[in-house]
């Protein structure tokens, strides 16, 4: 134990023990620059200077244009152009499904499979579009409440419009 207190001393000692930093002028040995240091301080503005230099790196890669010069890294055009062609592409296969459904049926008149009154060119087109599920669009008992609500208001209004109008005829 008193082996690693003596230790602690040194090292806080070392850390702690003032120093000069003096620059001089070699010719006149002038004095230009004096500064009192100690080993911790030089430590810790070391480090906080190693911070300051890693994060404005870090921003100017991250912020700016730089990025793409950084390997898996894309740059904005990439990334547009390529959504650009996958709807494309997208719009494509749904044209060729079509334009292949309208061949095939072709084929099928051509070769008397298919009687040819029955052919039409919107119901094949349409058959080969994605079929959209059909939603229950019934109201609830509030709506219908409204709704005769209304109804009633509208009769008494129209009744009482028809009243006003027959008065005045007289």
């Amino acid at each position: 134990m008193p082996g690693k207190r003596l230790k602690r001393k040194k090292l806080h000692r070392k850390l702690f023990t003032k120093n000069r930093l003096v620059i001089l002028n070699e010719d006149t040995f002038e004095e230009i620059f004096s500064l009192k240091l100690n080993l911790m301080n030089v430590f810790v503005v070391a480090s906080i200077g190693a911070i300051f230099l890693i994060s404005v790196t870090t921003f100017i890669i991250a912020f700016t244009p730089l990025r793409e010069f950084i390997p898996g890294y894309s740059s904005s055009k990439l990334k547009r152009d390529a959504t650009e062609l996958a709807l494309k592409s997208d719009s494509l296969t749904i044209a060729l499904k079509k334009n292949e459904a309208y061949i095939l049926s072709i084929q099928k008149v051509l070769n008397g499979e298919l009687e040819y009154a029955k052919f039409n060119k919107d119901s094949i087109l349409a058959s080969s579009e994605e079929v959209v599920p059909q939603v229950k669009l019934s109201a609830s008992e509030a709506e219908m409440e409204l709704r005769k609500k209304v109804a009633k208001e509208e009769k008494m209004s129209q009744s009482a419009a028809t009243k006003s109008g027959s008065k005045k005829s007289k």
